[in-house]
């Protein structure tokens, strides 16, 4: 399961300017980059076998803050916290009390976060192309360029200017969809936000 939110806590939500409303995929993914600074979003999460069984749920708030920063909290059906500061990423697991942190770095690259990772050149972690329209979205996808990841591929399906659900698809037939409400586009964010301060007495594993 930590594995599972972990790895979609990386897949940071986007917002697109409505510049692009006409664009296709590629170049509204662009003009986020160039625009984007940060967004806070509402989501729900689910994961699908390979038969398109659901096999895990969950929901909550997040936010972010380019470059690298970012925080999810998990509300349902447990309480978790995930922050990247920009140099590390921070695990809580309130029912285990126990904090988990590695380097950002480490787990960052391959990942939907390399996407935001700051310097802007998209295409050293990813191929982009446009997917065309289906569902009443229309759709990206990105294949990392590196196998040192957990994704095959990833679909981002736009409405409007708006990015409303990404798509993950691991290397053993999951398929875990991320649906986005609620956005607020470049809000003003205090940097304390994407702080995190293990609470007293949890465990730390990893620092």
């Amino acid at each position: 399961m930590k594995h599972f939110i972990v790895a979609c806590a990386l897949a940071l939500p986007l917002v697109f300017n409505a510049g692009a409303a006409h664009a296709g995929g590629v170049e509204r993914l662009k003009a986020f980059i160039a625009g984007a600074k940060t967004a806070e979003a509402d989501f729900t999460q689910t994961v699908a076998d390979k038969s398109g069984r659901v096999s895990q749920q969950a929901s909550g708030k997040m936010a972010f803050a380019r470059p690298g920063k970012f925080r999810w909290d998990y509300n349902a059906p447990y309480e978790q916290v995930i922050v990247g500061d920009g140099v590390k990423l921070w695990l809580y697991d309130v029912d285990l009390e126990q904090v988990t942190v590695k380097s950002l770095g480490d787990v960052i690259a391959g990942t939907p976060a390399a996407l935001l990772a700051g310097d802007d050149s998209i295409e050293k972690y990813f191929s982009l192309k446009n997917a065309g329209e289906a569902g009443g979205l229309e759709w990206l996808e990105a294949t990392p360029t590196t196998r040192d990841t957990t994704f095959e591929r990833i679909r981002m399906g736009f409405k409007g200017d708006v990015l409303v659900q990404m798509e993950l698809f691991d290397f053993f037939g999951q398929r875990t969809t991320l649906k986005l409400s609620h956005f607020v586009r470049n809000p003003s964010i205090p940097p304390s936000r994407f702080t995190f301060t293990p609470p007293k007495g949890a465990d730390i594993i990893g620092e």
